[in-house]
């Protein structure tokens, strides 16, 4: 059976083991995840689950005809399954009770932003010397390109906005999980 779930994370925390050893952990909150549409290959193309989360004042027409008499969500997210995996039906509730303590999950969110930062917080680039004829130019990033074609070839690392991007970490174990308070 596939696993997801939607949440917010609280905060950071550690946990003694039983044999001394502290491990750091991240609370996460999960509130209700209601399942709001099934998608099928016959009929979308695809098979997925659609959940939604939180609670949100105003929506607009086309999301109140879509919910119904679910509610309304504040976030709604699409998780792919499996033909077989698809036992879940409109209206159902995830529980953090579908995760044990041992489990290996990956985990999406949103990274911290830092504003506009340069080539060596951003992408870790060394710098120029410090003497041997360099004056003002130990932070920048060198040559950006060639004498042909005359222009900057896409992707190439400089100075930019930095964060507030979608971050994927996968191989995180869960090392407890608490129903009653739904963390």
């Amino acid at each position: 059976m596939a696993k997801f779930l939607l949440g917010k994370k609280i905060g950071m925390s550690q946990i003694f083991q039983e044999n001394g050893a502290v491990v750091p952990v991240t609370v996460i909150e999960i509130e209700p995840n209601i399942v709001t549409q099934i998608k099928t290959p016959a009929k979308d193309g695809y098979s997925a689950v659609q959940v939604g989360t939180g609670k949100k004042n105003k929506i607009k027409k086309p999301q109140v005809g879509h919910f119904k008499e679910l509610g309304k969500f504040k976030h709604v997210r699409e998780f792919a399954v499996n033909e077989a995996d698809a036992s879940l039906r409109v209206g159902d509730k995830n529980e953090v009770s579908v995760f044990v303590p041992g489990d290996i999950v990956k985990v999406t969110g949103i990274s911290k932003g830092k504003g506009f930062a340069g080539a060596v917080k951003r992408h870790g680039f060394h710098g120029m010397p410090a003497s041997h004829g360099h004056r003002s130019v130990q932070r920048h990033v060198g040559s950006i390109g060639q004498r042909f074609p005359q222009h900057t070839l896409k992707g190439m690392r400089m100075a930019g906005r930095m964060g507030n991007a979608k971050t994927t970490t996968r191989g995180l174990e869960i090392i407890r999980v608490d129903a009653e308070n739904s963390q």
